[in-house]
């Protein structure tokens, strides 16, 4: 079973990924770093192709598989966000969150049978997924670097709200796009472009919550206070993603396959 392989990719790209953040403290140069977090995602993205062609289908579907996707994402985030900003602090966490959800994984894979389910019969179904998981994935980082600024530790407070800023403005893009692309493959599948179904529900609430948080941004409030935003919001997140299916009234929700 290729789940049962997912622990050799896992721990090889792990490996990469925390050399490649002691090699950002350890040296100025960035040559080695580049090498070891793209010899990581390479190794990730391997697993992830090898379980595609198993399946038959883009591993998607299932908690665990979109975790898989997190995991891949959250490095990704944090490596582009220490190449553009040279945030050393935000890789390792990134890495730290990304090997939290391998482990979840690795101890339960939430393994479900091959096939898909007619209404994910879609071409909706990859993009529809892949951005929602980027976007959470994106959530991540800017949670990461408000708790930091909350925490007022180590980095230069303005910069790190800038960061937050940009990586909320960026991911809420994403998260829309995402509810848009679900709501015209609702359409197609039900009828309905919007059924206030538990998920979607949460969904309104959190972006709801990130687009406050914009707004407050450009007004005269106590900064702290608005930066607490950040990390309520990627809570409602998390309660969209991984909360919504252990609510009582997600049992007939379209969106428990």
């Amino acid at each position: 079973m290729i789940w049962r392989e997912f622990i050799y990719f896992a721990v090889i790209s792990l490996f990469f990924w925390v050399s490649g953040v002691a090699a950002i403290y350890l040296s100025k140069k960035r040559l080695l770093p580049n090498i070891m977090f793209i010899a990581g995602v390479v190794v990730f993205i391997a697993f992830i192709i090898k379980l595609w062609v198993a399946n038959g289908h883009p591993p998607l579907r299932t908690m665990g598989e979109t975790r898989l996707w997190y995991s891949l994402f959250i490095v990704i985030i944090g490596y582009i966000t220490w190449l553009r900003w040279s945030y050393k602090w935000l890789m390792g966490y990134s890495t730290l969150v990304s090997a939290v959800f391998i482990l979840i994984n690795i101890l339960k894979p939430e393994i479900h049978s091959a096939g898909l389910m007619p209404a994910l019969q879609s071409p909706w179904f990859i993009p529809h997924v892949t951005v929602y998981i980027l976007s959470y994935a994106i959530m991540g980082a800017a949670t990461i670097a408000s708790i930091i600024f909350l925490s007022g530790k180590g980095v230069k407070q303005e910069a790190l709200v800038g960061v937050a800023d940009n990586l909320v403005r960026i991911g809420l893009g994403f998260l829309l796009m995402g509810m848009l692309m679900g709501a015209v493959w609702a359409k197609e599948a039900w009828g309905d472009y919007w059924t206030w179904d538990p998920k979607e529900i949460w969904a309104f609430i959190t972006a709801a919550t990130y687009l406050v948080y914009i707004h407050l941004r450009r007004m005269t409030i106590n900064l702290k206070l608005i930066m607490w935003l950040i990390p309520i919001a990627f809570l409602f997140l998390m309660i969209t993603w991984l909360g919504v299916s252990y609510l009582p009234s997600a049992v007939n929700s379209i969106h428990t396959y």
